[in-house]
């Protein structure tokens, strides 16, 4: 499925660049049709709903792998039992997905009534009983999801991203006009989950023939579904720990206005994460199917690089251009008390850029069933993240998650998964540096010398942001292309370049 990963990668970055615009228009508006403190009481219970995802128990992650297994072998019943145990589990899931939020719900007077008014409380409450519910449709929808991703069906996945893109806020826009406040943005996600939900079900079962047998119910494979699954939920529990109750303590310590100014940090950093992850997504089926078939370490060790080195590529150039513009933009985009955000968001991007252009080799431990040493770690790493932010929160305020976060990452990312690749795994990542400390060093170069004549020439307007970024950007390829690229890569870009304008001569002769 070359094309379909290809796709996919390009229409996963178009989601990035549509995703950006849209953020730029639309967070401006919900700021101001809702105030910092609604936002706050927004984003701390969005983050403290999510606490409700742990209760896949990893299931979620484990689907391709046993897929993969199972398909290698032409076991077409084991495929069938694997989806229809899936489609029982995920139900009584979301079943319990519902009862806990509810209560969570009715709880929101003792979890927050220290530091939210009464108003907030209330409006808490409202927003976690919606957002139980949406919680619940994007669980289920996960039956469906692993079953079009274990096909590679890249175009269906990305497109329908898409939509979520444009439709969530489009939708949340016209609820907000109507006077609904942060109440109508949540009913806008739980309105766009349900649709979602609709299509791919309709997708998986309708056009992929996904079939399921719950009759005989295969209590081997169970057992072996949840022996690899509860390490990934300890890093679900790892993943809540370190990205979300950070916020969830903060807004608790620290209050709605605080929490919103680090909420503002952590949207932009999901977008760094978007970055990276849109093109190592695509390439989980060809990580299971290798590992399945061969489980050659050189292969893999190659691939890691390759997608490695294309990820620091494009990272590294949004990160590069955050250090030099994003000062403006944000006092821009958000408004002057948000102003903070701008520095927050580098403290976590930077230390980001390990492991997010290593992140195939979390989908290489996940196939290989050699995931449990990273989750023990991951969990341990994540609990100093949150003692920090606890304990500093009341001196710090929003820095202290910040801080946190950044610990976490480098402990946990930098030295040991390296270590553990290289010695555990037996990925060459002595080989894998060597392939991208050139871009590294590229972007460290470009951002310092724009830096230096933005000095002279500060960006404080829309000429001098448009202006600096086309010089940053061109910079940034003209070192990239001298320093970084070999001449394999140098090759793909000609011919590219080329097709691109033999498309456009062709256009233009009709």
């Amino acid at each position: 499925m070359p094309s379909q990963r290809k796709a996919g990668a390009a229409l996963g970055y178009a989601n990035i660049v549509v995703k950006n615009v849209v953020n730029l228009l639309y967070t401006p508006m919900l700021l101001a049709f809702v105030g910092q403190g609604e936002y706050g009481v927004y984003q701390t219970t969005y983050q403290f709903v999510l606490t409700l995802q742990l209760l896949s128990f990893g299931f979620s992650g484990a689907y391709v792998r046993f897929y993969t297994q199972r398909k290698a072998a032409g076991d077409e019943a084991g495929v069938r039992a694997l989806n229809g145990m899936y489609l029982v589990l995920y139900l009584a899931i979301c079943a319990i997905a519902v009862i806990v939020g509810l209560v969570f719900s009715g709880l929101c007077a003792a979890i927050f009534g220290d530091s939210f008014t009464t108003v907030e409380v209330d409006l808490a409450q409202i927003l976690m009983a919606i957002m139980t519910f949406n919680v619940a449709a994007t669980l289920l929808s996960t039956v469906f999801d692993g079953y079009i991703v274990a096909h590679e069906r890249f175009t269906f996945q990305q497109t329908r991203q898409m939509f979520t893109t444009l439709a969530t806020p489009g939708l949340a826009l016209a609820l907000l006009a109507c006077g609904m406040g942060a109440v109508g943005v949540a009913v806008a996600q739980l309105a766009v989950s349900l649709v979602l939900l609709a299509l791919n079900a309709r997708y998986a079962v309708g056009r992929l023939g996904m079939r399921f047998s719950v009759r005989h119910p295969d209590k081997r494979l169970f057992f072996a579904l949840a022996a690899f699954s509860a390490w990934l939920f300890a890093n679900q529990i790892t993943d809540l720990m370190s990205m979300s109750l950070p916020s969830v303590v903060l807004g608790a310590v620290s209050g709605a206005a605080v929490a919103a100014v680090f909420a503002i940090a952590v949207q932009l950093r999901t977008l760094f994460y978007a970055v990276s992850t849109a093109l190592s997504n695509v390439f989980v089926p060809l990580v299971n199917r290798i590992v399945a078939t061969s489980d050659d370490n050189g292969e893999l060790t190659r691939l890691m690089a390759r997608v490695g080195r294309y990820q620091a590529l494009l990272y590294c150039w949004v990160l590069g251009g955050f250090v030099l513009l994003g000062r403006w933009f944000v006092r821009v985009w958000a408004g002057e008390a948000y102003a903070d955000a701008y520095w927050l968001t580098l403290a976590m991007a930077v230390p980001l850029t390990v492991p997010l252009i290593q992140n195939v080799g979390i989908e290489i431990q996940k196939a290989k069933n050699r995931h449990k040493a990273r989750s023990v770690t991951y969990l341990v790493c994540s609990l100093l993240n949150l003692a920090l932010t606890y304990f500093l929160a009341p001196r710090l305020g929003y820095w202290a998650p910040a801080i946190g976060f950044s610990s976490y990452v480098v402990v946990a990312t930098w030295l040991f998964m390296n270590w553990y690749y290289h010695c555990r795994i037996g990925l060459d990542m002595v080989f894998f540096w060597r392939r991208v400390l050139p871009v590294l060093a590229v972007c460290a170069g470009a951002t310092a010398v724009c830096c230096a004549g933005a000095a002279l020439l500060p960006v404080d307007g829309l000429a001098a942001f448009l202006g600096w970024g086309a010089a940053y950007s061109a910079l940034y390829a003209a070192l990239a292309w001298l320093f970084a690229l070999d001449e394999g890569e140098r090759a793909g870009v000609r011919k590219a370049l080329a097709k691109v304008m033999k498309m456009g001569k062709g256009r233009g002769t009709k």
